[in-house]
């Protein structure tokens, strides 16, 4: 019986060996700390969400030509970062002050395709107007890398919740702050590219509108910021205590 208890007392003194020699360890993560992560990462995802939902949707832009006289249907279209729709509705489902066609949510008769320069490099044409591909390739491919840098934060998040470590918070904000800015570059882009296609030709009077897709993507990006902006406050240790210690002091000297 005295041999395990050698063993067991080696063990453990190797143990403390390790850990002198390799500093002193940093505790696991508090429960309070642990749940404010939850609750930014909360945030984050909520942006992730709202980003996956306006990159994979084509309502964007909304284009809407003048009803014409005496005709019993009118054309609008709808496209988005990949895909384009044109449409065919009923007059009388437009409402009757409204002069152009729309809203393209209306039923009426649909006809969807993904846009020709993703696979032969060809512009695409609506309402005798040409695309800019080289525009609309680059805020789909940046919308794309956005999405690739949220996943790399909400891995490093992951892990750090499940080891119960904080120094992947560090990388998780840079990752999200990061994504934030690009979706916003993207919608940029993306104007800029519908702005192309609506001076390309005026041979046929439009109005073009931008649709919730693109409110998706702002409220994304603005998500997408803030919770890098909460996890960097969260790598820091003792920096939202003395934030909210600051704000006390301020809020009764004022008060005073």
């Amino acid at each position: 019986m005295m041999w395990p208890n050698f063993f067991l007392q080696e063990q453990e003194r190797m143990a403390g060996l390790r850990g002198r020699a390799g500093g002193k360890r940093r505790p696991a993560l508090t429960d309070a700390q642990e749940g404010k992560i939850k609750l930014a990462f909360f945030v984050a995802i909520v942006g992730v969400t709202l980003t996956v939902l306006a990159v994979g949707t084509e309502f964007w832009v909304e284009l809407n030509t003048y009803k014409q006289n005496h005709s019993t249907m009118c054309e609008a279209a709808h496209f988005g970062l990949w895909k384009f729709c044109s449409k065919k509705l009923w007059v009388e489902d437009v409402e009757v002050e409204r002069a152009t066609c729309g809203p393209a949510e209306l039923p009426g008769e649909a006809n969807c395709s993904y846009f020709k320069f993703f696979s032969t490099g060809e512009n695409a044409r609506i309402f005798q107007r040409t695309t800019k591909k080289e525009l609309n390739i680059a805020a789909a491919v940046i919308s794309l890398l956005s999405i690739t840098l949220m996943v790399m934060g909400s891995l490093c998040i992951t892990m750090a919740l499940s080891k119960g470590v904080e120094f992947l918070l560090k990388p998780a904000s840079c990752f999200f702050l990061i994504s934030g800015i690009m979706v916003l570059i993207s919608l940029e882009v993306f104007r800029h590219s519908v702005r192309w296609l609506i001076d390309s030709d005026q041979s046929i009077p439009l109005e073009y509108e931008y649709s919730w897709s693109v409110a998706c993507a702002v409220a994304a990006g603005a998500v997408l910021i803030f919770g890098g902006g909460c996890f960097i406050l969260l790598s820091l240790p003792g920096l939202p205590k003395k934030l909210w210690q600051c704000c006390i002091w301020s809020t009764a000297t004022s008060s005073a």
